[in-house]
């Protein structure tokens, strides 16, 4: 299996972010950029591609050295879950095997968080986060009997950033910091 379109990938969003540009051409680039590398399902190296039976696993493909942005696999087991949190930095997910569910959540006045909306994600398709357009939601895999597997790019190295997850109900919050399932990240050059 070739890594060459991931690192296709690195190279197209690190020269845009060589750019220095809005948070909106961010999420408009790198949206694009990103669904070129889904487009496809024949590059992602079968070791960070592998469920865990209780919960998802989030494998590092890549986190630029300056700490601009990481690049995760996401794999849902079925019927596995994230709990309500934010990412604190924008972010671009796509849609690469399975189905996933996002839920949105806005914060109310009483504190506590409430469901504004639901959308699929499936193969080939890009969705974006962040703090300006929203950035707090829970993604489930919709699949009951199979694996479903995302690509996420943040804008910082997420697995180090401390960031929250929340009861929807009381509007409690928990600080966490989720890491990765993997010290190994792929080699880009062979």
């Amino acid at each position: 299996m070739s890594t060459e379109k991931l690192l296709n990938f690195v190279q197209g969003i690190t020269r845009l972010l060589d750019t220095n540009p809005d948070e909106s051409t961010i999420l408009s680039q790198g949206q694009a950029l990103l669904a070129e590398l889904v487009a496809s399902d024949d590059w992602l190296p079968d070791a960070f591609a592998q469920p865990h039976p209780q919960h998802y696993q989030q494998y590092l493909l890549y986190a630029d050295p300056l700490d601009r942005l990481s690049i995760v696999s996401f794999v849902w087991g079925p019927g596995q879950k994230t709990p309500v949190h934010d990412h604190l930095t924008w972010g671009l997910v796509g849609g690469l095997r399975g189905r996933e569910r996002e839920t949105t959540y806005e914060k109310q006045a009483d504190g506590s968080y409430k469901a504004t909306g639901s959308a699929l994600l499936l193969p080939g398709q890009t969705t974006a986060v962040s703090p300006a357009i929203g950035d707090v939601h829970e993604v489930a895999n919709d699949l009951p009997d199979q694996p479903s597997i995302s690509i996420h790019v943040y804008g910082r190295n997420i697995g180090r950033v401390h960031r929250h997850v929340f009861d929807a109900v009381s509007g409690a919050e928990k600080s966490f910091v989720s890491g990765y399932a993997s010290d190994v990240v792929p080699n880009l050059w062979s």
